[in-house]
């Protein structure tokens, strides 16, 4: 049986309520990987493209990966889109946020900033800036999140490129969600 707190409101709880809380957190941190491998098999679904969201997600592991990429990077190119059977007006958002407290500043900025990124090959079609992206090219992550979209998103739609299978890719997520998550302040 589980236990429970003593509090009913935050400002009333002791250190070994808190204990408790933080023993059920880790917990369900150690099934993060296990959670996103199930989220990725939900994006095989219908999709309006001619490969399904996860062979797309799977493409631009596999364009990664042959590009010579860290497993880390990997991983986020494997889950860039993640965000899409969540929130899909802020795709890029939630994956940044499932990643962040496992991968670098940089790979969580490219994930972050993709789906701007991505506007370039589409918005001219809507009469929309193309070059918005361009307002974060100061930033020091910006050609890398450039040569992400143009080198392994942007092409990765393609019905007969050889992809890795999902199996392929557990040992590495496993790898990244077992890391101690970073504290965000």
């Amino acid at each position: 049986m589980t236990k429970h707190v003593e509090f009913t409101a935050m400002e009333n709880a002791t250190r070994s309520d808190y204990d408790l809380v933080f023993q059920h957190e880790d917990k369900n941190i150690e099934g993060q990987a296990d959670r996103v491998i199930e989220w990725l098999g939900m994006m095989a679904g219908d999709s309006p493209y001619q490969i399904s969201r996860l062979d797309h997600c799977l493409q631009t592991a596999t364009r990664a990966e042959i590009d010579g990429a860290d497993d880390e990077t990997i991983v986020c190119a494997l889950l860039h889109d993640i965000g899409d059977i969540l929130a899909p007006a802020n795709h890029s958002q939630i994956g940044a946020a499932l990643l962040r407290p496992y991968v670098s500043e940089k790979n969580y900025w490219v994930v972050l900033h993709h789906g701007l990124f991505q506007g370039y090959y589409w918005m001219h079609h809507y009469a929309q800036d193309r070059h918005a992206r361009d307002q974060l090219c100061d930033h020091p992550h910006y050609q890398a999140c450039v040569d992400f979209c143009a080198r392994w998103d942007q092409p990765s739609f393609d019905p007969d490129y050889t992809t890795q299978p999902l199996d392929h890719y557990i040992p590495l997520i496993r790898t990244v969600f077992s890391r101690k998550p970073k504290p965000l302040l």
